[in-house]
């Protein structure tokens, strides 16, 4: 038997595109959503993957829970846990309400300590795994009106950083993936409301171009190798094709193009 990950927001975007990716690297998977993950779930199997859904809320315990007996009684072992899950929310701070900066913290940095307790529990019984929290550049900067999305990002990798101290001497390696602005629905959805265009992020990366799903996918899949990354540890691995490495203003960017 292969190795098992379980990856959850499996259903679109990062998520079904790293299910495509651990498929062809002959993971098993627990792909794991709000809604039955159809179009990733054909994929893992169409690359000869053992796949299986995972349906419910990340940010309630009771699924958490579910999904870790499932996974148990599937296959008896998880090797890695890809904590892709997450919402956005664009608002202005003092707009927000306190509702629904609750509900952002939920499922982006509540819902991936559950899911690192519930599946790291068995990791460290066997004594190795590999866990990726995927934070956002969001986590490292600040990005006007997200200010509950970036203090959800800001804490999973202060969580990241933690668990990968505490975990780490007894084999399970926890790492963040931080994307820069990805070609997803997410952003579609943000785009189709008027908030920003194309050029406002192309003309602020270095290299021109959005991320795309397969750019952090492969990322993942480096972090979850042992054999790639064994002695990576409490990292956080930047994937925005330069964005916060470079400090220039827009036109003298645009100059180097």
């Amino acid at each position: 038997m292969g190795k098992i990950a379980v990856i959850t927001g499996a259903a679109q975007g990062i998520g079904r595109r790293t299910a495509e990716v651990l498929a062809g690297l002959e993971y098993g998977l627990g792909l794991a959503d709000l809604r039955e993950p159809t179009e990733a779930l054909k994929a893992a199997i169409a690359a000869g993957a053992e796949a299986i859904p995972l349906v419910g809320d990340v940010s309630d315990e009771t699924s958490v829970e579910k999904f870790a007996r499932t996974v148990r009684e599937k296959w008896g072992r998880v090797d890695v846990l890809v904590n892709n899950a997450g919402i956005s929310f664009i608002q202005d701070a003092e707009k927000i309400s306190a509702n629904d900066f609750r509900r952002v913290l939920e499922v982006n940095l509540v819902a991936p300590f559950m899911l690192a307790k519930a599946f790291g529990a068995a990791m460290l019984a066997q004594g190795s795994g590999s866990i990726v929290n995927v934070a956002s550049i969001a986590g490292l900067v600040g990005v006007s009106d997200r200010a509950a999305y970036n203090a959800s990002k800001h804490g999973l990798i202060g969580l990241t950083r933690t668990l990968a101290a505490e975990w780490g001497g007894r084999g399970v390696r926890v790492n963040a993936v931080c994307p820069g602005w990805v070609k997803t629905e997410m952003d579609d959805s943000a785009q189709a409301s008027g908030l920003y265009v194309d050029e406002d992020i192309t003309n602020r990366v270095p290299m021109g171009r959005f991320a795309s799903p397969d750019d952090i996918a492969r990322a993942i899949a480096f972090l979850a190798d042992e054999k790639q990354s064994g002695f990576v540890n409490g990292h956080t691995l930047v994937v925005d094709g330069g964005w916060t490495a470079d400090g220039s203003w827009e036109s003298l960017r645009l100059r180097h193009r």
